[in-house]
Formats: structure tokens, sequence, C-alpha cells
């Protein structure tokens, strides 16, 4: 497949990225398909050869077939595959109360006067053994038939109410026919799952977040964005994909060694969208007349950082089985040399310096930092002057007070307008007849952004050539 078009994809291709959901999100993977991957799901592993051709939202279920278990697309309504592969996601409750579906749509609700005060919980309603479920097994039963098999079997299923029966429905699925929902990686899908898994690697950084970053940068088309991105790349591969091949996104860093930006690989961006990602050094993008600077906010430790973040994220190359419930980037053994597996575009070239001088001459359209590591305000002091004017600006940070230091000292130097700091605030909610609340577990804490404009300020710009303390 060319990969010009591998972007806007509908199918999976050899060598392309994709998140898998197992079990409504009990368990999190990147892969890279190749017909050599493998993906082990409780004790079986299973190639992930039959993933590669599929359409984005494809949900696949666990077989077992006498040369070993196997992922085989399952009978579900995929009217919305493109919605979940494209990060739209589902309810695990949305799943439970299927069977009432018709009812949802007729407006009725069915009451019932059945209760479990009844049941006691004493391991003797199933009389199904282990050993008979073996033995099904090697009889070649699949995973539903095992099911209905425990439902036939069990002495209190009948008396349950129809919830807890779709909820003890779901838990054995779960257990005997695991499913795996093959979802596209976009920024939606790409930073939800970091954020479930392993907030820290990206900054704390949570979805409804990043969009407002990228609102209020005016991030549009044919727009040059100055990015400083030390959240693993994450920022920088939405500022792409949202550009879709036009203008240019500067990864900027200081020192010597650049930040990480491992996760812009998950994304599949076409060749062209990566030829727009560049990444140059902030001493390369300051105007000719100022002298040489030595940009270095406490460059030990920011390098340090880098490489932890680098080595971190660089262990999702590798094939991770150790770690069930962990977000993992199955590697590809390719046992046979003869395959060939299209590597993801690199990204993250130097620019030329005609596309530098232009930066010089005209300034950036917009600026994002998201550097949880650096002081906000000696970042925006050294990075304004490189926007063109009336350049929209958004700063993101985990925590209030470096950001209202950073507005009050913009105020006073009168470098920007328009300044206010911006909490986001995110709740998601169950919807279904009578059991419509807010979720139990919810993100109580987003960050903060500051956001601005920035102003034309001949005491800014004159202040803007000095040399940057160290």
């Amino acid at each position: 497949m060319s990969e010009s078009n591998s972007s806007s994809s509908r199918v999976t291709w050899e060598g392309c990225s994709v998140l898998l959901d197992i079990n409504d999100g009990d368990r999190l993977v990147f892969a890279r398909l190749s017909p050599a991957a493998k993906l082990k799901i409780g004790n079986k592993n299973c190639s992930l050869q039959p993933l590669i051709g599929r359409a984005f939202g494809t949900v696949f279920q666990v077989d077992t077939a006498p040369n070993g278990p196997y992922l085989s697309p399952a009978q579900v309504n995929v009217n919305n595959a493109e919605e979940i592969g494209d990060g739209q996601g589902n309810n695990e409750m949305d799943k439970v109360n299927v069977n009432n579906a018709a009812q949802a749509r007729d407006g009725e609700v069915n009451v019932e006067s059945r209760d479990n005060r009844a049941l006691v919980d004493n391991n003797t309603a199933q009389s199904l053994t282990g050993e008979d479920i073996e033995a099904m097994r090697r009889q070649g039963a699949r995973g539903n038939e095992i099911i209905e098999a425990l439902i036939a079997n069990s002495a209190t299923f009948e008396k349950k109410t129809s919830f807890s029966q779709e909820k003890y429905r779901l838990k054995k699925q779960k257990k005997y026919a695991p499913k795996v929902l093959m979802r596209r990686p976009v920024a939606r899908s790409i930073c939800e799952a970091y954020f479930k898994k392993y907030p820290s690697k990206i900054g704390f950084l949570r979805v409804d977040t990043l969009s407002l970053l990228l609102s209020m940068a005016n991030v549009s088309s044919n727009s040059d964005i100055l990015v400083v991105d030390m959240v693993g790349g994450l920022l920088t591969g939405a500022v792409a994909e949202r550009l879709g091949g036009t203008g240019f996104v500067c990864n900027s860093y200081f020192g010597q060694a650049p930040y990480s930006m491992d996760i812009v690989r998950i994304f599949n961006l076409s060749d062209e969208i990566c030829k727009r990602i560049l990444r140059s050094p902030i001493s390369d993008l300051l105007p000719k007349e100022s002298p040489e600077q030595v940009l270095e906010h406490d460059v030990c430790n920011v390098e340090s950082q880098s490489n932890d973040q680098t080595s971190a994220l660089a262990s999702m190359d590798e094939i991770s089985h150790s770690s069930e419930n962990g977000i993992s980037d199955i590697g590809i053994e390719n046992t046979e040399p003869a395959i060939e597996i299209r590597k993801a575009p690199k990204a993250g070239e130097r620019p030329q310096k005609e596309i530098i001088d232009s930066w010089r001459e005209n300034g950036f359209s917009s600026l994002i930092v998201a550097a949880p590591e650096l002081d906000a305000w000696t970042l925006v002091r050294d990075l304004l002057p490189l926007l063109a004017n009336s350049a929209p600006f958004a700063i993101y940070h985990q925590y209030l007070q470096p950001l209202a230091t950073c507005m009050h000292n913009l105020q006073l130097e009168k470098m920007a307008i328009g300044l206010q700091i911006s909490e986001p605030w995110l709740r998601e909610y169950q919807v279904l007849p009578s059991r419509t609340h807010p979720c139990m577990q919810m993100s109580a804490f987003g960050g903060y952004i500051l956001s601005g404009t920035k102003i034309c300020n001949s005491t800014a710009n004159s202040s803007s050539n000095r040399t940057v303390l160290l």
C-alpha cells in the first residue's frame, strides 16, 4: 500500500501500527503488524497475521484450533467500526445492555421484580467442573460454546436479574472468549491509552487538554508551528496529524540533545506528513544579529530526562509479555529474512537553510509548549520573539504556579495580550436506560494551560537579544 495513503486508509497493512484493546480496555497494546508478530492473551500466544488487511474497528475473538490458538473476526455489529477505529471507543456497559437495545429504542424499560438477595455465593451453583471444560476444549469447543455450557449448568443464573445475567456473561466471556478490538492509532486513542496506563510518560496530558492546546494555538492548514515537546512526541504527532501534510512542525529543543519523540511513529503518518516534521535546536532559530548564545536550562537535568524518556519509550520496540496490564509495542520477530517489512517513515529531519531563513524573517504562526521539566517563564521569554506578531501561543503545565508566574511576567514586560489560564475539566457519563450517571472512576485533574497572543513591543524585542543567563 502506498505510504501517502496510509494515514487515511480504512484497512490495515503489513508494517502499520495498531492499538489493540483487549476486553474493553482491560489491557491496551500498541502493535506493529507483521506475519511473525505475536500477541499474548492470558496464557495463549496468538499470531497477528489475521489482522493484516482488516478494517480498523474490527473485533477479533480468540479461538482454539488443532495447531494452536488464533484470532478470528467476531460476529458482532460493526456499523460504527470506523468510529471505534478513529478513537470514539465504546463503553463496556453498552455491551452489557445489548439485549435491551430494542427496549431502549422504543422508550420502554423493563422494571423487574427479581433481585439477588436470596443468592448465596458458596461455589456450589456451578455443576460444570474444570475437567469438563478442558475436555470440551480438547474436543474443539469454541469460547462461546463453553460460556453457554456454563450458563446451562448454573443453578442460579435464571434467578438473577437481567443486568446480573449480562454481567455474569461478560465476566465469562473475558475469561473463555477474550475479544480484541483493533483501533486506529490517532491522537485521541494514543493519548487515552498512555493516560490510562503511563500518564507520567506524557506529562499527565489528558485528551481534552491536548485538544484544547491545539485549538488555543490555532493549529490549522499551512501553519508553521513551533513546538517544545517533552511528552514523548505526542504533541508533535497531534499537530502534524491536524496539519495533514501542509505547513511545518518544528520540534525545538535546548542544548545539544533533542527530546524523545518516539510516539510519532505510532501515528502511521504518511511520508508527506513526516517530511513536514522538522527538528531544530533553539540556537539555530535565533536571529542572525543576536550574539551566539548557549541556551541552557539546567541542561544536565534536561538531558537526563530526555535519556530516561528515550530508554523508557525504546522498550516499546520489544515484545513485552511480562506486563499483562501494560501498554506494549509488539516488536517484529522476523524469522524469515526474505520477508520485507515496511518501516514507519522517519520524522524529525533537520530543516533546510531556506526554511530557517523564512522562519527568521516571517516568524512562526503559533507556539505550543509542553515541557513540565523546564521553567515556563524562561521558555516563553526566549521563544516568544520567534513568533510573528499577533501569533497565538499555548503553554501546558501540570501545576498552576509556574504558569501564574509566567503570566505575571508577560504582563509586566507587555509581551502579550489576552492572557488567560484555563483548567480543563472532563467527566465521562454512562448513558443507559434507568442507569445514566457519571462513571464511578474519573480523572479529577487535567493540568493547566496558559494562552495568549503575542504583540509587537520594542522593549521586548530589544530585551530578546540579550544573552540568556545560565
